[in-house]
């Protein structure tokens, strides 16, 4: 059996940052999937299944009723791995083209105040499992380290 294309990139030398990890055609259109790494896989911590459950209600929150790109999201959730999340979007695009989008959603994290969409018995099945506070550190960690002022290593894999 073949390996799956994400199985393929060394990571080892993977940085956190945000990078294209595939296209599919699906009904004629392009779907761009893109790694969206938080942490540095195999040398820091993962993410909490506290904190990533929390990123992922409002990231998808975000994302489902952002002005430009809600009727291209289809799908943000985080990786099994629990080192950053995926975002499936309908259209041809490249790493840099989402560094905006990207770097407006993780504000919103970062500043995010109130009650976590969704977080309720009646919307989430299991919506005791979040932790605000972690998540907004998290969110701002990525923007100090690896948003704002990203470069090249942080939008392209790593050769192998």
């Amino acid at each position: 059996m073949d390996k799956i294309t994400s199985f393929t990139i060394n990571h080892l030398k993977l940085l956190p940052g945000i990078y294209v990890s595939r296209k599919d055609t699906a009904g004629g259109h392009t779907v761009t999937t893109f790694d969206l790494r938080m942490t540095r896989p195999n040398y820091e911590p993962v993410i909490n299944t506290a904190e990533i459950h929390t990123i992922e209600h409002l990231g998808a929150t975000f994302l489902r009723n952002h002005a430009e790109y809600s009727s291209r999201v289809l799908y943000f959730g985080p990786m099994g791995c629990r080192t950053g999340f995926y975002l499936l979007l309908s259209g041809d695009y490249e790493s840099k083209d989402i560094v905006p989008l990207m770097t407006e959603l993780f504000e919103f994290i970062r500043d995010f105040e109130g009650e976590v969409p969704g977080a309720a018995a009646r919307d989430c099945g299991n919506y005791l499992d979040m932790n605000l506070g972690m998540a907004k550190y998290i969110a701002g960690k990525y923007l100090d380290h690896v948003l704002y002022g990203i470069d090249e290593k942080h939008l392209v894999y790593p050769e192998d």
